[in-house]
């Protein structure tokens, strides 16, 4: 009687050991991002005859249907919703006079240095060598050439050129032993103006976003916004939409339209390429590229990289095949072929439906995502960003937390406004009294941005900054805008005075 349990057992105990040996693999490639991911595939390439790379690689996209969801649709239409738009838009506006300072609402809302740091790019070249490349496509003297180069290596991490022409001109001179005047550098200059991304090398904000502005289709709308940045700059740098408005004639639609288009330019080009000169930073591949049409609808990619589509090899399909069909007069060698043959496809067809897993897992994950962060998506704003956890991913994919854990902890999406981790896209929230739920990092951008613009003579207290904070909506404790404020690497009162 005891032999019999103790056999059960062990047949119970082999048959957990495959299903969890499976799951482990499912975990273990969910987790890898798209270069480990084609390190692992290779490896196991090398070491199972069996598993081959297929000739067609088909990408999968993934589009976000026309029209949201009911109850994203109520969230869009709520006047609160349009409160928001107009405070983040007050929020960008407050700071893009400023050419020198951060602006982190354009380049995708990263504002602390610890938040840089997880920042990272698509390329493994810095900017500069992405422009150097693309002006080693364009049709040049060598003498132009070494002046264009000399500009690109002139521009600051944000792509915008800082230093005077004159003072340019001066240090080619006395250094390259090259001799020409402003005029002539500025011509060649023009020429680098007219690489991607739009505005790069510009010399000012304004400059910045009129190259933007210019590289457009012409249109009315396009007429407009050039007129506002040529034209009312000063305004606008101010957020005095009211005027601008009445100078302009325009409508309440046409001024809506316009600053809509105004805020998906970007004052940092540079920003937006990749790794800059002189700082270390670990090269990831994104894992999704996510594409964000004018009509705001969004579509992502899977990133397929290096990895190739997998199928069991053909001869060793065939070879087991056959051995299976003469099963009765193998010899014992040709028994333990077979048997070789078999764990190996077996492995082979193993292997292949958790990277099959792992695709549906990840697309899964970041439709989610999309869905829940559309805002964010179709305006790059910091402050539009909802409150999201790991939990709410979660229960809109029917997947384990963990699951959810393991994606978001080593994916990245490459969005219109920059790369982000997937992890960037969660955050803790608070609710308030009516119901409406808060992102914490809404609030921080809140705090940051009333921060920024303080007077530095007479900074404000932690009790202050709460009560402006409620002031916009945002009903917290003075001891959590204290939290915040640390979090974000923002000293106390008495050491932000000037």
């Amino acid at each position: 009687m005891a032999q019999i349990q103790t056999q059960e057992q062990r047949q119970e105990q082999r048959l957990g050991q495959s299903i969890s040996a499976q799951q482990l693999l499912q975990a273990q490639l969910v987790e890898l991002p798209i270069q480990q991911l084609a390190e692992r595939i290779e490896t196991e390439m090398h070491d199972n005859p069996a598993l081959e790379a297929a000739i067609d690689d088909e990408p999968h996209d993934w589009a976000e249907p026309d029209a949201p969801a009911a109850d994203e649709t109520d969230d869009f239409d709520s006047q609160r919703e349009r409160e928001e738009r107009s405070d983040a838009l007050d929020a960008a506006l407050e700071g893009i006079g400023r050419d020198d300072e951060d602006l982190p609402v354009y380049q995708g809302g990263r504002s602390t240095a610890e938040e840089r740091e997880d920042m990272v790019y698509a390329d493994s070249l810095s900017f500069y060598d992405q422009l150097l490349e693309q002006v080693g496509q364009m049709e040049l003297s060598e003498h132009d050439r070494y002046v264009m180069e000399y500009l690109i290596r002139s521009l600051d991490d944000d792509g915008l050129l800082r230093s005077s022409l004159s003072s340019i001109a001066d240090e080619l001179a006395i250094y390259h032993n090259i001799d020409l005047g402003t005029d002539e550098l500025e011509l060649i200059l023009k020429k680098m103006q007219r690489l991607d991304p739009p505005g790069i090398g510009a010399r000012s904000l304004q400059e910045c976003l009129l190259l933007q502005i210019d590289r457009r289709e012409p249109s009315e709308l396009t007429s407009l916004m050039r007129e506002v940045v040529s034209r009312h700059f000063d305004e606008f740098t101010k957020k005095h939409w009211s005027r601008i408005r009445q100078s302009m004639g325009l409508s309440e639609e046409q001024a809506d339209a316009v600053i809509s288009e105004l805020r998906r330019l970007n004052p940092k080009p540079g920003a937006s390429m990749g790794e800059v000169v002189g700082k270390s930073m670990q090269q990831i591949t994104p894992d999704f590229i996510v594409d964000t049409q004018d009509d705001g609808t969004v579509t992502f990619t899977l990133n397929t990289g290096d990895v190739p589509q997998l199928q069991v090899s053909e001869t060793f399909a065939q070879l087991l095949k056959e051995f299976q069909q003469n099963r009765q007069s193998l010899t014992r060698q040709q028994k333990e072929a077979l048997l070789y043959s078999k764990q190996k496809v077996d492995a082979a067809q193993s292997f292949i439906d958790a990277v099959e897993m792992r695709r549906q897992t990840l697309t899964k994950t970041m439709k989610a995502i999309i869905r829940h962060q559309h805002r964010f998506f179709e305006d790059g704003d910091e402050a539009s960003l909802r409150p999201m956890i790991l939990k709410d991913i979660a229960e809109k994919t029917g997947l384990d937390l963990s699951t959810i854990s393991r994606v978001s902890n080593s994916k990245y999406a490459q969005t219109r406004w920059g790369t982000f981790p997937l992890k960037y896209f969660f955050s803790d929230g608070i609710t308030t009294e009516t119901g409406e739920e808060l992102s914490t990092r809404e609030i921080k951008a809140a705090l940051r941005d009333i921060i920024e613009a303080e007077d530095k003579r007479k900074p404000l207290s932690d009790e202050a900054l709460c009560a402006l904070l409620r002031q916009k909506g945002y009903p917290i404790a003075r001891r959590t805008v204290a939290k915040y404020r640390e979090q974000l690497n923002i000293p106390v009162a008495r050491l932000r005075k000037n």
